[in-house]
């Protein structure tokens, strides 16, 4: 028996809300943030929706329900609209299988980001803030044997050096952790540095005396660190990095002197100075080449 009843050939949006699950609120968001065209405005000057944009709707609802961020169904339908001439279907696995790969780039983050909470929660420290590259060359040390200090120093170098240079310095504080005597050493060649504040003029003698005590203590480190074998270890650190390729840098890196100009430092004048001095007696000590 023939039905009285003839759909509407469009609906306002309240409908068109009702039908796809979705609300007016969001509907009109999605024409705000161009997920969703404007469609056509009747008499009264309201939306009025066909039925290819309810088929968007329940797209779009489906989607987001899926956990894709809105961005990217926008975007996956702005590849769909400039494939003109493909078949539909096609366009509709190609969009699926971009929103998959970028699914997976972000469950992988999220497993990487969980990792670090639960590091973070396991030591009581900022380590979690750390690479796996850096974190895996302290795995040696007892827990919470590090200084709050030197976890917050190695977060900083691997910002301006990359995992690799923080990996490095990591190196020197293995050494200082397994050598009580090495530390304290550290500690006091640290503390007269300090005391080279902005009070002390650059010629002021005790620059150059603290810079001869600095040198010392690097020779004596070093030293250590070759003899413990944590050199080879080192060496060994290059090669992973090469294993790693492209996917072990930071793709927010900058470079050295971009990082010195943005980075605030306490160093005053004078202990600069002691620093440069140091170098120097370390290139004195260095074989020609």
């Amino acid at each position: 028996m023939p039905s009285s009843f003839v759909p509407p050939r469009q609906v306002k949006i309240g409908d068109a809300a009702a039908f796809s699950g979705s609300t007016p609120r969001a509907i009109r968001h999605y024409h705000e943030i161009g997920l969703l065209p404007e469609p056509e405005r009747g008499g009264d000057g309201r939306r009025r929706y066909g039925y290819e944009d309810m088929i968007r709707l329940l797209w779009i609802r489906k989607m987001a329900d899926a956990g894709i961020a809105l961005g990217d169904i926008r975007d996956a339908f702005a590849i769909s609209m400039a494939s003109a001439g493909a078949d539909s279907g096609d366009e509709i696995v190609d969009i699926l299988e971009r929103l998959e790969e970028a699914l997976t780039a972000r469950e992988t983050e999220s497993r990487r980001q969980r990792a670090a909470v639960r590091r973070m929660r396991a030591e009581g420290s900022r380590m979690g803030l750390l690479s796996d590259f850096v974190t895996e060359r302290l795995e040696s040390l007892p827990e919470g044997s590090l200084r709050q200090a030197d976890l917050d120093s190695l977060l900083v170098t691997e910002r301006i050096f990359g995992p690799l240079g923080a990996a490095i310095q990591a190196t020197r504080f293995v050494a200082l952790t397994t050598h009580p005597a090495l530390r304290e050493d550290s500690d006091r060649v640290d503390g007269a540095e300090e005391a080279l504040d902005d009070s002390v003029a650059v010629d002021d003698p005790r620059v150059a005396q603290v810079a001869v005590e600095r040198h010392a203590f690097e020779s004596a480190l070093q030293a250590v660190i070759e003899e413990s074998g944590l050199g080879k270890h080192d060496d060994a650190l290059f090669d992973d990095w090469d294993d790693l390729g492209s996917g072990g840098r930071e793709a927010d890196s900058m470079s050295v002197l971009e990082a010195a100009g943005k980075m605030p430092y306490d160093f005053s004048p004078a202990r600069l100075r002691c620093r440069e001095l140091a170098e120097e007696l370390a290139a004195q000590d260095s074989p020609t080449t």
